[in-house]
């Protein structure tokens, strides 16, 4: 059998994947200040569903905008997101990125508690005193915390990116998450991944520097 390739070059490659993209979801439309979200979760995971199984609060995108004007901080539940997401972009507003899972006084607490680390990341994050987009793409027990936070009146995040993939209590997490009032991005189903909430991070990051270009 004979393969062809596409003459593309290195500098174009993302830019043809996002018109294979486009070309592939053919007809469909999206709000349009959501589209770019979209496509850029397509673009990292090559998974047509998340046109689909992506869900959206009411004008989340302008309150997230908003938070990270405002100096947000984001908090990840995996070094894989941290590293992914683009720190030099967000702290043009004055934000950074923070991971507490490797850190031991989270390890001694949730030993003492009988939680997973996670769950001891969200206690920790809520410590902060700064306004907190969280981007969770591993533990659901980190979503189960920030409900359970949000609903003490102990937390109030800018934005909620719930996008764990699994089986054990992932489904049911992000359900939590679309009934509080709060701006959330969530990826229904088990599907999501580290590489997804990074994703959602670059693409409001990218919206907001493009938008500062124009």
């Amino acid at each position: 059998m004979k393969v062809e390739l596409e003459n593309v070059l290195p500098q174009d490659i993302e830019k043809r994947s996002f018109e294979i993209i486009g070309e592939e979801l053919g007809d469909r439309k999206f709000p349009p200040e959501l589209e770019p979200i979209i496509k850029r979760v397509i673009h990292t995971s090559a998974d047509f569903d998340y046109a689909d199984n992506l869900a959206f609060s009411e004008g989340v995108l302008d309150k997230a905008k908003e938070a990270i004007k405002g100096g947000a901080c984001i908090v990840t539940d995996t070094m894989m997101a941290l590293s992914g997401i683009n720190k030099k972009a967000l702290a043009k507003f004055g934000g950074e990125v923070y991971n507490f899972m490797g850190d031991e006084d989270v390890a001694r607490i949730a030993k003492e508690n009988g939680t997973t680390r996670a769950t001891a990341c969200i206690d920790k994050a809520a410590s902060l005193g700064k306004p907190i987009i969280f981007a969770i793409g591993n533990a659901p027990t980190a979503l189960v915390r920030i409900y359970e936070l949000v609903n003490e009146g102990k937390l109030d995040p800018k934005l909620v990116i719930g996008v764990p993939v699994g089986f054990v209590n992932v489904v049911q997490s992000k359900e939590l998450i679309m009934e509080l009032n709060v701006p959330y991005i969530v990826a229904r189903g088990r599907k999501g991944g580290s590489n997804v909430a990074a994703a959602i991070c670059n693409a409001i990051l990218y919206i907001m520097d493009e938008s500062r270009g124009a």
